[in-house]
Order: C-alpha cells, then structure tokens, then sequence
C-alpha cells in the first residue's frame, strides 16, 4: 500500500497560492489515476485506488498546512503506512521557481507543515517531492505573505510543467518505482 500526501490549506481562497502546490500535485495524481477524492478520513479528503495490484490512498489533510502532521500521522496510523511507502509533496522556497527535487529522506527546511510531520512522526525517513517557488527577483514581501499570495499568470506555465513534473513522479511512486530511479528521473533544475 502507497500513501501520497499533498500538502496545503483547504479553503477556496488558498486554492491558487503556492502553499497549496502539493494540493495541486495530488489533484493531478488523483486525475491522472481517475479518481476522485470522495472520502474524509482521518482529517484529510481522501482518494483511493489501486495500480496494479497496490492500494494507493491519495490525501490532501484538512487540518491546514502548519498542523499537516496531525493528519499524516491519523493516517500513517490508520492505514498501517510503513514510512518508506508515504510520499509527501509540498512547496519549498528553498528551491528555485519550478524546480523539483525529490529526496528519500531529510529535514524540513524552512517548511513549516513539514516540521509539524517529522515532529510527529518523530522520524525523517520517508520520501518527499519538493516544489520550488523562490522567485529569481528580490523579495518585496514577508516569506507568510509570499506563501499565501496567488501565483502570476506569467509564471503558471512554469508551475504547469513543475506540477506535472511532481504528479509523474508520484504516479511512478504509486506504481513501485525505487525512490532512487524516480529521484534520476524527475529531479529538475530551474
């Protein structure tokens, strides 16, 4: 069983920001895979399927991105998730804008819903996808504000690409790929 995780916050007016670039990456898994998330379980809108002969669960945790760990941890508990099958998608402003970088395991950075999950897991080794958005301009604004604030119309074809970069490399995930090929395969630079 594979548990893919996407990070961000549930109300309609986070649906476009870059904290909710996980959401968007599950939303693209869950249509690529035909599924739709008509579940809630465990504090998070859930999708389930199976490729091949795996059961893949889909999760986008409603608990908002600072408090995402609760509801991992529900369902990493719930599902009986060995840590190597959860996969955790989420923005990053440590990444450059569009980059995609997948890991096996590692810290949270600056990433504060990705703190939260390795606090209460209590442990770092499970694969994630991060996605970047640091802008290449100077920093006008607050890193919260930055965050929260919408992604231009001029960068969503850069977005596009990274999300459909992510959601191939959590479908690849889904299907048993070894972290390590889809690591070769999918990392980018931007």
């Amino acid at each position: 069983m594979k548990l893919i995780v996407g990070l961000g916050n549930p109300d309609d007016k986070y649906k476009n920001t870059f904290h909710n670039l996980g959401f968007m990456s599950a939303d693209k898994i869950a249509n690529e895979l035909g599924v739709e998330f008509n579940k809630e379980k465990c504090r998070a809108l859930v999708a389930e399927t199976k490729v091949g002969m795996q059961k893949v669960i889909i999760a986008k945790p409603l608990t908002y991105m600072n408090l995402s760990g609760e509801s991992v941890r529900e369902l990493v508990s719930f599902y009986k998730i060995p840590l190597e099958d959860l996969l955790v998608i989420y923005d990053d402003f440590d990444l450059n804008k569009g980059a995609v970088r997948i890991r096996e395991n590692g810290s949270a950075g600056t990433h504060n819903g990705m703190r939260n999950i390795i606090a209460l897991l209590g442990k770092t080794n499970f694969p994630r996808v991060r996605i970047g958005f640091k802008p290449t301009e100077k920093l006008q604004i607050q890193l919260i504000n930055l965050v929260l604030s919408g992604i231009k119309e001029e960068d969503k074809p850069t977005f596009n690409k990274a999300l459909d970069t992510a959601a191939s490399a959590g479908i690849a995930f889904a299907k048993g790929v070894e972290i390590q090929k889809i690591m070769q395969e999918f990392n980018t630079k931007a």
